[in-house]
This record gives C-alpha cells, structure tokens and sequence, in this order.
C-alpha cells in the first residue's frame, strides 16, 4: 500500500510539472551595440521580478508564465531598450536589441572605484578618465606624456603625482600606483612605473582615482592610481595601425642649438582585434626610435603584446596575456650649464641596455547564484643593464583571487579577496646581493545603494610585509661601510568609505575619506650609488608612511542644445605621517622620514561633448590650486639641522614652507572641432613656479640658480593640431608642439622639448 502511494505521488508530480511548462513558454535574443554590432556580455533583461544577464555571445534565455510583459534591457553606458512581449505556453518569443551608447559623459561606464562596472556620476571618489581616442590625436608616445592632460595629474621626469602628493624622488618610490587590467605593475626594486609598458596600441580607456585607494589596492596607492583598462576583442575583425615622426625644431636661444641636422622620432604601431568562435584574440606591436632634443639622450624599442581567452562556457572563462619590451636608452641627470641647457653633464650620462615583460593568467567563473569568482595572475620581470655599475634584476609575482555577490534585491554589492605577491632582486645597486620580499592581504568593500539617490561605499584591507635583506659591505666616497642583515616584518589594516547623492536628476553630491599606507621599497632603504657627484646612501631605518585624504565633490550635469558633459568642483585634504622624502644629510642623499605633511586645495573640471549649433566639439579642462606644507619647518634652527623642522629646512631651497618639486597652481585645456572632414584641436598648460627644489642643487648645478632666479613665473605651453579624415579608415594628423617655442623645464635642470613637428597616419581596416 505504501509503495502504491509513492507511485501516486510521483505520477501527480510529473503531471504538475508538465502542467507548468505547459504553461510557460521563453523570451530569447540577443543584446548588441548598435553602432558596431558587437555582443554586449552582462547585459540586463529583466521582466517584472524575473531576470537574466547575456552571456558572452550576447545571448539570453529567459523562462516566465505565460502572459504579457514589459521587458526592459539595460547595460552601463548604453540606453535603456524596452518592449512589451506576450509570452504563449511552450513557444519562444525572440526580441533582439541594438542598444545605443547614453549620450550623456554622466553615465560613462568606470571599475576601478569598486572593482565592478559603475556609472562615472555614482562614484564616491574623484575618478578621471582618458579616453584612446583623446591620446590618439594628441600624438602622445606614451602613457606618462598623456596623463599630463588629466586635471591634477603632473609627472616629473617619470614620477606620476596627484594634487601634489608626491614630489619627486629620483626614480624610486611612487605613491600613485600604476595597474594594467587591475593588476600592479611597478619594478619590484624600486616600485616605479615603466611607462613604456602601457600598451597604447590596445587602451580601452585609462581611469585615474585621485586620493588614498590603499583598502582596495594596497601599498603604493597612498595618493591614487593609474588603472589602464585594455580593450577586449570583437566579432568583426578590426585591425589599426599607425606611423609617426617628430622633428625637433631650433629653441629660443638659437646657442642652445647644438644639432646640425634636426633629432627626430620614428615610430610605428599595429593591432588587431578578433573572436574566433569560444576564442577572443587580441594582438599589437610598438616600435619607436626616438632621437632626444637633448644630446646623447636617446630610446630605441620594441614591444608585442597579446591577450588570448576562451570562453569555455557562459560561466567560465580563462585566458593569458602577455608583454614583452626590449629595447636601449640613453640619459642624464642634469644639463652641463645654462648656456648648454640641453647638453649633459658628463658625468651623469648613462646608457641602458633592458628587456622586460610581464604574462598575467586570468580565470573569471559566475557559480550557479551568480556569484562571480576570479584570479588575476601577474610575473613580471625585469633586466635592466645599466653602464654606472647600477645594473638590476628583479622579479614580481603576484596571484589575486576575488569573490563578488550582488544581493539584488538589497541593492548590495559585496567585494572581496586575497592578494599574496612576492619579489626578488638582485642589483649592483643594493651589494650585488639577492633581496626578497612578501606581501599578503585580505580586502573587502560593500557598496549600498540606497533607494534611487544615494550610493555608500565601505572598504577595509589588512596587509602584512616581510622584507628579507642578506646583508651586504659597500663603499660610497671612498669610505667602506656595512649593512647587517635584517627580516623586517609588518602589518597594518586601512579603511575607506564613501557617500554619493543624487540631488537632482543631473547633480551629484559625493564626500569621501580613506587611509593610505606605503611600505619603502629596497631602493629606498638599501641604494647606494653617484649620481653626478651626488653620493645616494642606503637608509635601513627608513620607515613606512601612511596618510589619509578626505574630499567633498559636486559633479553637475549640464546640456546646451546638442553639447552636453558636466562641471565637477572638489575641495580635498591629504594629510601624511612619516612621509618620505630624499634629502641631503652632510654626506650625501639619503631616503628619509621627513615627519608630518599636508596638502589641501580646489579643483575645477569641465568636459563637455557634442554640437554646438552645427558644429561637433569635445572639451576638457580644469585648474587645480594647492597648498603643500611641513608640519615641521623652522628656519631658526641650530647649522646642523639637529631637530626634524630643521632638517626640512635646511634641505629646501626655498625659506618658506612649502613641499619640493611641486606646482601650486596648474591648469590644463584641451578642445577640438570638427569641420567636415577636418578636425581643429588645442590644448594649452599652465604651472607656476617649482617653488622648493633641493637646496644643494643650486650649489653644485651649473646655472640653475640663475635660470631659476629669471624664470620665475611659471611657464604656459600650447600646442595646436589638424587631422584630415580622408574616410573612416584613414586619418591624417599635423601637430605642431610648443607653438611659441616656450623655454621650460618641469624637472630642475632638465630642459624640455623646443617647438617641434608632428606628422602621424592613422588606419583601420
């Protein structure tokens, strides 16, 4: 009896469940790009309280009760395309949709903020971004060239700085970390950015945070980061390619000319962009040789790079990337004399032999609740072959796991993870011996929306170092010293948070605070080398710094006609303990602790895009206004500096307190129209005088008194170009650089470019 029971159940459960697919029946289609055509993967479907996401291919299935619907299908940065389907019992009801592009800059799809695609106007921090296009046009070489378009963003002589958080520290330390796809890419050594690196041929879009972004990405995010993003491939095949040449022309001061024939660059790129079936592919190549304005400087390279993923499934993916960089250089460290500006003295000439690359194995997996898991791999490595006995060899890897789950129906989105890396260096630099390093850290963010106005974002990260030193003797000014060795060990938690209101339907409230940290690097603590006369100490002691930002920003959306972008006004704060800083001892340049600073300012911003009246123009523009200070500087101190106030003193050349290397005042600007066929653009820059530099270069460096004592009132450069656009495939630019053929230097004693003439061809087939 009991058996014939569970018979009777069973028959009545499968009747009931045919009963309900009986009657339920299926929309299908797919969600493309209706200019390009291309799949857009993630993409929303959603009807009444059930909902899907495409797959890879675009694709997407999604199983309702029959009756009739209003169906909606959205994705970041797009419009929003909805339509009101029937569904019948049993039977598949296709809808395909085009989705176009949201013709608003509001909405322009970012990651880097929470590690997930958010509209630019949620966003609780200050985030930036530089579009392929905008550094296609403007003829930059490289990734460090284009950021000096980024309102708040300055590089000195390689040294990425934002609203004035870092100064300049001769090519080791940086507190604005560089990431490709997510994933750091800093020598291990020096953990400074090599911006030949960045494949151009292949950007996406670069975002730049401004402020401490440690909790989500750790030690040298302390003043922000540079997250380029690589464009991924596509189904109708797109292959671009480019040449290019700059001729330098005669300077202000014709004595400066010390060519006969005129240095020029030559150089070349191509990429190409294909899916083949489950497999992405995306390939580019780079060459250039560069002949400096400035004599015996020079850079000749090569670079390939490649992405493969396949897409096993609409749940896994995994895929490798790779870069390889090899090439050689020539530089110094500062010019001869005033008169001789762009000659070097000889004894801080070197050349550089180097080859470098990086492969970055990657595994994305959405579980069965959607839940998304992924691994970020990196091994870096580098070789550079340096003729000052300054040679260095280093390796980086590093491994990152993420898990990410979004509670729909709560409006939260939680992110977290694991990170552990490791490097080993060895270096003529360092003892010629083998440093390692470790660093491991948890992370996690939660970000809430709170009904349809108001976004939070919480973030915390614990990270843990080691640095192994073996110990080495050296000798720096004839004199023979020796550094133990040592295990160094320490760890600390950082925290962030964020809030962004939408006040109205185009005006956006957003304040933030968040920690920083930076943990030295060996080049830091252990260098020891002469650089033109000036001996460079190792400094064991040395310290971590650490430091916090604060900001309170209004992004406000505007449309004129056709025209439309948005203003964004932000007051800021940094506050640093321990910061770190090269300063001069007695005996030489040593890394050092240099106590407290601050730095708070203004920042304006306006991008705009569109028509106006008839006439297609794109802008962006911004001013930034800073104060950099000490919390300890007294110029009434003892000769020796004994106290922190006067070391500080002591070191800068200015008697007023002021952080070195630094502008307080820059503005940038950059707009094009569109004639036809031709496309008219200018940009112009604007910093005010370097106020503080190191003191003891005005002693020993020919003439950078005197020209510092002229050139006091800061410097504008403007620069004009013209492009032909003889199809969509073909594109021709004219560029001429430093139009008044402005004499300038960024950095101290190292004088820039002259006017110059750019010729480039651009083409896509």
């Amino acid at each position: 009896m009991l058996q014939f029971a569970r018979f009777c159940g069973l028959i009545l459960s499968l009747l009931l469940t045919n009963l309900a697919f009986s009657q339920s029946g299926t929309i299908s289609g797919t969600i493309t790009d209706k200019q390009s055509g291309e799949s857009l993967i993630a993409a929303t479907v959603r009807a009444g309280d059930a909902g899907t996401v495409t797959d890879y291919d675009g694709f997407f299935e999604l199983k309702l009760t029959a009756g009739t619907y209003e169906v909606k299908a959205n994705y970041l940065g797009y419009t929003t395309a909805s339509a009101t389907l029937t569904v019948s019992a049993g039977e598949t009801t296709t809808w395909n949709i085009a989705l176009e592009e949201a013709a608003t800059l509001l909405q322009t799809a970012t990651v880097s903020s929470s590690k997930y695609e958010k509209p630019l106007s949620e966003v609780t921090v200050s985030l930036e971004i530089l579009r392929p296009d905008l550094i296609e046009s403007t003829g930059k070489l490289t990734l460090d060239d284009a950021l000096q378009k980024v309102p708040g963003v300055t590089v000195v002589d390689g040294q990425a700085n934002i609203r004035g958080g870092s100064g300049y520290s001769q090519g080791a330390g940086s507190r604005v970390l560089l990431l490709m796809d997510d994933v750091p890419i800093l020598q291990a050594d020096a953990g400074f950015p090599q911006w030949d690196d960045v494949p151009l041929e292949v950007i996406q879009q670069v975002e730049v945070i401004k402020g401490a972004s440690s909790a989500l990405y750790g030690s040298s995010a302390l003043n922000g980061i540079v997250n380029v993003r690589t464009a991924y491939a596509t189904s109708t095949p797109i292959t671009k390619g480019s040449l290019f040449s700059t001729v330098h022309l005669t300077p202000k001061r014709e004595e400066l000319k010390w060519w006969d024939s005129a240095p020029r660059s030559l150089g070349a790129s191509l990429s190409h962009r294909q899916k083949f079936d489950k497999v992405d592919l995306v390939v580019g190549g780079y060459y250039l040789n560069d002949e400096s304005f400035r004599k015996d400087v020079y850079r000749k390279f090569g670079r390939a790079n490649f992405n493969i993923r396949h897409r096993a499934s609409d749940r896994l993916t995994y895929g490798l990337a790779g870069n390889f960089n090899a090439g050689e250089s020539g530089s110094y460290f500062y010019w001869s004399g005033i008169e001789t500006a762009y000659v070097g003295d000889t004894t801080t000439q070197a050349t550089r032999k180097r080859f470098r690359y990086n492969l970055d194995p990657t595994i994305t997996y959405f579980d069965k609740k959607n839940n998304r898991h992924r691994f970020l791999g990196r091994f870096y490595s580098v070789d550079n072959d340096n003729d000052r006995n300054q040679s260095n060899r280093s390796n980086l890897y590093y491994a990152e796991y993420q898990f990410q789950r979004r509670f729909e129906n709560s409006g939260l989105v939680l992110t977290s993870g694991l990170v552990a890396s490791g490097t080993g260096v060895e270096a003529e630099l360092y003892g010629d011996t083998t440093f390692t390093s470790q660093n491991y850290a948890a992370f996690a963010q939660l970000d809430k929306k709170f009904g349809k106005r108001l976004n939070a974002s919480f973030g915390f990260r614990y990270e843990y170092n080691k640095l192994n030193n073996p110990g080495f003797d050296y000798v720096l000014n004839n004199i023979q010293s020796t550094i133990l060795p040592t295990t160094e060990e320490e760890s600390r938690p950082v925290f962030r948070f964020g809030l962004n209101y939408q006040a109205t339907e185009g005006t956006f409230i957003r304040a933030s605070w968040g920690q920083g940290y930076r943990y030295p690097t060996i080049a830091e603590k252990y260098i020891f080398t002469n650089a033109g006369g000036f001996f460079i100490q190792p400094s064991p002691a040395l310290e971590s710094e650490t430091g916090w930002s604060a900001e309170i920003g209004i992004k406000q959306g505007y449309r004129l006609g056709a025209f439309e972008g948005f203003v964004d006004v932000t007051a800021f704060y940094m506050k640093y303990e321990d910061m770190i800083e090269f300063n001069w001892t007695g005996s030489g340049f040593q890394s050092l602790n240099i106590g407290g600073t601050n730095i708070q300012g203004l920042e304006f911003t306006i991008a705009g895009r569109g028509k106006l009246g008839s006439v297609p123009f794109q802008l962006l523009t911004g001013l930034v206004t800073i104060d950099p200070r000490f919390d300890e500087f007294d110029t009434n101190v003892p000769a020796d500096g004994s106290t922190l106030g006067g070391q500080n003193a002591i070191g800068s050349s200015s008697n007023d307190n002021v952080l070195k290397y630094r502008f307080r005042n820059s503005f940038k600007f950059d707009g094009e129209v569109e004639l036809g066929k031709l496309r008219l653009g200018v940009e112009s820059f604007y910093n005010s005088h370097m106020e503080a530099i190191d003191a003891l270069f005005l002693l020993f460096i020919g003439g950078l008194n005197e020209y510092r004592e002229k050139d006091n009132d800061g410097y504008w450069l403007h620069n004009i170009r013209l492009a032909y656009a003889h199809s969509e495939k073909v594109k021709a630019t004219f560029i001429l650089g430093n139009v008044f053929n402005e004499e300038y230097t960024i950095r101290p004693a190292l004088m820039e470019a002259p006017r110059n003439v750019t010729l480039r061809l651009d083409y896509k087939f």
